[in-house]
């Protein structure tokens, strides 16, 4: 009998300083301390190497930026991936000529770099002023084949969206990842997205039965603007979903965690195609999708 396909995934949590090196150091601690709990495929939450700049507008944070090609944290991870064999998707800030993207690099558990994903939806709000430094991606959604599971990798924004999740699982996606920076909102000290946030992934997870992970960074960030200073408390909540959108595990918005759970993706392959949610759909109908307006075809 074929052995079973079984698949143990982690999501990461920490707090991050605005030191490459200390945050870089950090995330290997806590990849090798998933490793050591069996974990496979590791998740790093997203711009890890650094502060959320995007608290600011600031010529100066674009220089953040480096190209792909010889990235530094990269070329470490691919190391780290190698040594542990482990999967691991890496976000970066990615300077690209004179484009620049919010990007992940996900690295196959022989080291091997097997591309980009360049963030697709970028916001733009008080304390999340994205649109300042990247440009829109132009990769679209993508799966990548690893050694232990086709896996389709979005960030932080993109989580909003039901049809990136449903463009992943179409392309063969068997978990879903989703690298995040999101906290309290510095014009509004009342609003908290929290479980909101939650619950639509959740739902990601649960209308296209796979397994889902998000990984958030914690603690307070304070950056300096144009106009005076800016804060954000990250709100951490990392956590694994099941393929029916159930919570298997989670973090809590203080301390840091390296959160495990395994998965069965042969018995949620046959569950997702016994659901009947992908033998009924009807593109025929969908075409209003293609539009902004719900009337006129985006060109």
């Amino acid at each position: 009998m074929e052995k079973a396909k079984k698949v143990v995934v982690s999501a990461l949590q920490f707090a991050c300083t605005d030191d490459v090196s200390t945050n870089v150091a950090t995330a290997e601690r806590l990849v090798r301390a998933a490793h050591k709990q069996g974990a496979n495929i590791i998740l790093i939450q997203e711009l890890f190497e650094g502060y959320y700049f995007c608290q600011a507008q600031r010529e100066d944070f674009i220089q953040r930026a480096k190209p792909y090609k010889d990235h530094p944290t990269i070329l470490r991870m691919q190391e780290l991936a190698k040594e542990l064999g482990v999967v691991l998707p890496v976000s970066f800030f990615e300077e690209a000529n004179n484009a620049h993207y919010n990007s992940i690099a996900i690295i196959d558990a022989d080291g091997t770099d097997l591309g980009i994903y360049r963030k697709s939806h970028i916001p733009d709000g008080p304390g999340y002023e994205e649109k300042f430094y990247f440009n829109p991606g132009d990769t679209g959604f993508k799966v990548f084949q690893t050694k232990f599971a086709k896996i389709g990798v979005a960030i932080c924004w993109d989580q909003w969206f039901p049809e990136a999740a449903r463009a992943m699982v179409l392309q063969g996606a068997e978990i879903l990842f989703y690298p995040t920076a999101i906290g309290s909102e510095p014009q509004d000290g009342g609003l908290d997205s929290c479980d909101h946030w939650k619950r639509v992934m959740q739902g990601h997870a649960g209308a296209n039965v796979v397994p889902l992970v998000a990984s958030n960074r914690i603690g307070k960030e304070i950056i300096e603007t144009e106009h005076g200073k800016s804060e954000i408390t990250f709100y951490g909540n990392s956590f694994i979903a099941g393929p029916t959108g159930e919570i298997i595990s989670a973090a809590d918005d203080k301390e840091e965690a390296v959160l495990i759970a395994q998965f069965d993706l042969d018995n949620i392959k046959s569950k997702r195609h016994s659901w009947g949610v992908f033998r009924d759909r009807r593109p025929d109908l969908y075409k209003v999708l293609l539009t902004l307006d719900g009337k006129n075809p985006v060109p």
